[in-house]
């Protein structure tokens, strides 16, 4: 297969995923392994696939985010995605078990973790940004309190989840419009850039 070839199956297949026919774009990744058995996009983009027929919600919103390192040039796409693959296996079990155990959850983690009990998750995780990687496809963090907002937005900023981050800013702004933090919030997004 040539290279023009090779990206043209590529594209059909990152087509039919966004499309939600994983089948289809199973089948496109298919071909290009079997005449490019080493190729690193093929073969995340046939288990991304594979994930997504399991899970549509979880497998769009890692290929979402697979193709936003790629679209950012990041050398290391490939890498960060294959890493997280091999932890999702075992991942919401484990979190499962933390938040059940450990934390002594009474709700589903899909309802929603508590401020309190992420931080919580972040020390046996030992970063917030492992923590957050973690369970950022399975569930969400329900925040009550704005001082609480406020940290969890700029450890978002601090750990390079910089959209993520202007998001929550933007709803902290319409709920809390003269609070001086999220200015700072707001500063330290644009420094980060």
């Amino acid at each position: 297969m040539k290279e023009t070839q090779l990206q043209k199956r590529l594209e059909l297949a990152e087509n039919s995923f966004y499309r939600g026919e994983y089948e289809e774009a199973m089948r496109h990744y298919g071909l290009v392994l079997k005449d490019h058995p080493d190729s690193k996009e093929a073969k995340i983009g046939a288990i991304l696939t594979d994930i997504a027929i399991e899970n549509d919600e979880e497998g769009q919103a890692l290929f979402e985010y697979y193709q936003v390192l790629k679209s950012e040039e990041n050398e290391e796409a490939e890498a960060i995605i294959e890493s997280m693959i091999d932890s999702f296996d075992g991942t919401l079990e484990k979190i499962s078990q933390i938040l059940e155990g450990a934390l002594n959850l009474k709700e589903e983690p899909t309802e929603g973790i508590g401020y309190e009990d992420f931080k919580e998750l972040v020390a046996l995780r030992g970063s917030f940004r492992r923590a957050f990687e973690d369970i950022m496809f399975s569930t969400r963090v329900v925040i009550t309190e704005k001082e609480d907002l406020l940290d969890f937005i700029n450890r978002l900023v601090d750990n390079g989840f910089d959209e993520m981050a202007l998001r929550y800013i933007e709803g902290a702004a319409v709920a809390f419009p003269a609070e001086e933090k999220i200015r700072e919030l707001i500063d330290k997004l644009k420094e980060s850039k």
